[in-house]
């Protein structure tokens, strides 16, 4: 029986113990999995995780002109010269592009835990497709789901995404459960709210809703409305992986 655990913020993850043949799972829900997830979705060739905006444009020096979109923020506020990271707003541009994406914590989350025998990119966009992915190749293994958080702070939404994920992961094989996971799952499951009152309730749902971007926030609370399996290639980029499903089982 595999098992499956939670880390409740990047800062949190143990770089030793994920390369010993770990599988994660990195979650971004407000906003960077969430974005490369629908960028993936929209048509981008691919996208490229960076650290920063230093390395954002060393990356872009390496392509054709024309050939890629830089987008990022820092600490919430759109990087200068970038495109907003909001997967709305991409939405029109991404197609046959490469993304060079620049966020203060889900793009550090997927560098982090390159070293991992296998790295999937989720959201609740696409949790289902996840879940299934997980269940029909890694059922034996270790799953380390990672929460991004926020700025080195737990973040509500990350913690819901994780809950959703093993929700789906449970409907249809039986996993060995640490406790963190078991208390994103309760969360998950005992939840009153809908999702999109839980991630606009927690504080960076907050902050997106003050900037006027509601509307990015009630579209990634949509569970399960992509089949994409987005996964790390060669410890740099992520690339999608189509995975076909009956929408009512995992």
């Amino acid at each position: 029986m595999g098992k499956i655990h939670v880390v409740l913020k990047k800062e949190d993850i143990d770089q030793a113990k994920i390369s010993e043949e770990k599988i994660a799972v990195v979650l971004d829900i407000l906003l960077a999995t969430s974005t490369i997830t629908s960028a993936l979705e929209f048509g981008a060739e691919r996208v490229i995780p960076v650290l920063d905006q230093h390395e954002a444009l060393q990356e872009a020096k390496t392509l054709p002109e024309g050939s890629y979109l830089l987008s990022g923020e820092y600490e919430g506020r759109t990087i200068e010269g970038f495109l907003d990271p909001n997967p709305l707003q991409l939405k029109k541009a991404v197609k046959g592009k490469t993304l060079i994406l620049s966020t203060t914590n889900g793009t550090v989350a997927i560098k982090r835990t390159r070293e991992a025998k296998r790295v999937y990119v989720a959201s609740l966009l696409n949790g289902h497709a996840i879940a299934k992915k997980l269940n029909d190749s890694h059922r034996e293994e270790t799953i380390v789901i990672v929460c991004s958080g926020s700025s080195g702070e737990f973040a509500l939404e990350d913690f819901y995404g994780a809950g959703y994920l093993i929700h789906q992961m449970l409907t249809t094989h039986d996993w060995e459960l640490t406790d963190s996971s078991r208390a994103a799952v309760s969360f998950y499951e005992g939840s009153s709210k809908s999702g999109e009152d839980v991630l606009l309730s927690s504080r960076v749902g907050e902050m997106i809703k003050r900037y006027g971007f509601e509307e990015e926030v009630s579209f990634v609370a949509s569970e399960g409305i992509f089949s994409i399996v987005p996964y790390v290639k060669a410890q740099k980029m992520v690339v999608r992986e189509e995975v076909h499903h009956d929408t009512n089982q995992v």
